[in-house]
């Protein structure tokens, strides 16, 4: 997707002018672009085409960059700007540490709920691994996820992921074109719902703690080959 191509799917929001006076609404849309890796990590956000685009005045964006920099995904740079954040081996280690209290949880105490969403998502991945789309792969996986948490009923929970979702997507797309990384989690996620499904919760719970063990590893060996 080109730059163009994200900022007509902005402006598309910017002509309905009942949100444009919230920073809170514009962090939301850009974060959900992060978070679907539309802005890829570097990328500049320029304040001047974003208020323009948007419709909305320089000191709602601002406020929009502070809370997506409290957030990490963004960061701001002395006489540069704003930029798409690139997450570090110590902020991968902290995004898996929310993780293993949020999505285990989620699996444990979650009341029974629809898990529809978490079956769509793996049989979204499991075209997306037959059609070889690494970055579909990726996406699907993300949103058996955020179905995870949904699972809670819980709307700050839920925020909560999406959050960290944003940032594991920086994260991620330095993985993009490596199928080995996201292919095998597939069956998992498909174990999970299984097990949740026949009531066994604690060992649900048990596979996603030692996935997320896995994950990260993997992530965070790959962040030290890059460094290499």
């Amino acid at each position: 997707m080109t730059l163009e191509d994200i900022l007509q799917d902005l402006r598309r929001h910017g002509s309905d002018p009942k949100h444009a006076e919230t920073g809170m609404w514009v962090a939301s849309l850009l974060r959900e672009r992060i978070a679907a890796g539309r802005l890829a990590p570097g990328a500049k956000l320029s304040e001047q085409v974003l208020s323009e685009v948007l419709n909305v005045s320089r000191n709602t964006l601002r406020e929009a960059f502070s809370t997506l920099a409290s957030e990490h995904v963004v960061v701001r740079l002395a006489n540069r700007g704003v930029f798409v954040a690139r997450p570090s081996a110590d902020d991968i280690r902290e995004m898996y540490r929310v993780r293993r209290f949020l999505e285990p949880a989620a699996l444990l105490w979650s009341p029974a709920g629809d898990t529809a969403p978490l079956h769509a998502a793996v049989a979204r991945a499991r075209e997306a691994r037959e059609a070889g789309l690494v970055s579909d792969m990726a996406d699907a996986n993300q949103k058996f996820h955020a179905a995870v948490v949904a699972l809670t009923g819980s709307e700050r929970l839920v925020l909560q992921m999406t959050q960290v979702l944003a940032e594991m997507r920086l994260v991620f797309h330095s993985m993009v074109a490596d199928a080995g990384f996201h292919a095998p989690y597939i069956n998992e996620n498909a174990r999970m719902i299984d097990l949740f499904d026949a009531g066994s919760r604690a060992e649900a719970a048990e596979v996603m703690g030692d996935y997320l063990y896995r994950a990260e590893q993997q992530l965070l060996e790959a962040v030290r080959r890059s460094a290499v």
